[in-house]
């Protein structure tokens, strides 16, 4: 455990608070941006932009940007580069950004128009984020069992749950070099503010999914 929560000699965790803050206004800056007929890879091109006003480093991973069908992807499918926002419509951005030499890793899922049950799943995928983080804050589960726990419920919501998605660790940048690996698989208890738990759901027969992301030990920020 203490290997896989190693940081470097500049970890600072108001640092990495800041990180996330400026993260999380990244994102909803490119979503004030979104619009109906906008493509992925415009969009991402056009993130740039928000992320030079915001004084971002530099990246971390590659900027995620899913609409429609893509939603159903996991982190390392291809979209489909035809796919563009329709009127009544979802998608969702991940975004893992450098502030401060810090991390910053955050995502969240829209709705554009009139679209109930692709609201209904951007919903639940909020809704599961915060049971299974109020369940490590209360019981204390390894993050291999939270996300048998995020599996079950997710079943339960009704909702297909994406197993390939198993969280991570943050950190000062590059955390990388601690070779953290994933929450999911992760046989004690995650410390706060270093792990970041993710969770990706799709309807069962529809071609539609939501995606949130977010540090374990901090509040929920509302959409």
């Amino acid at each position: 455990m203490t290997d896989r929560e190693a940081v470097g000699t500049r970890f600072d965790p108001v640092r990495m608070q800041h990180a996330r803050a400026q993260t999380w206004a990244a994102l909803h800056g490119i979503r004030e941006r979104m619009r109906v007929g906008i493509g992925e890879e415009e969009a991402r091109h056009e993130a740039l932009d928000v992320f030079r006003g915001l004084g971002m480093e530099r990246l971390w991973h590659p900027v995620i940007i899913r609409i429609g069908a893509n939603t159903t992807k996991t982190y390392r499918q291809r979209s489909d580069p035809n796919v563009r926002l329709a009127e009544n419509d979802s998608y969702f951005i991940d975004l893992g950004l450098v502030f401060d030499g810090h991390e910053g890793d955050v995502g969240d899922t829209f709705v554009v128009g009139h679209a109930p049950e692709r609201q209904a799943c951007a919903d639940a995928a909020r809704t599961l984020f915060d049971e299974v983080a109020r369940t490590w804050r209360s019981d204390g589960l390894s993050g291999r069992a939270l996300y048998d726990f995020a599996s079950e419920r997710a079943q339960a919501m009704g909702w297909r749950f994406n197993h390939a998605i198993k969280g991570h660790r943050l950190g000062d940048f590059p955390h990388s070099v601690h070779k953290g690996g994933d929450l999911g698989t992760l046989d004690g208890a995650p410390s706060p503010g270093l792990w970041v738990l993710e969770i990706q759901i799709a309807h069962p027969s529809e071609p539609f999914g939501a995606f949130y992301e977010d540090l374990l030990g901090v509040e929920r920020l509302a959409p």
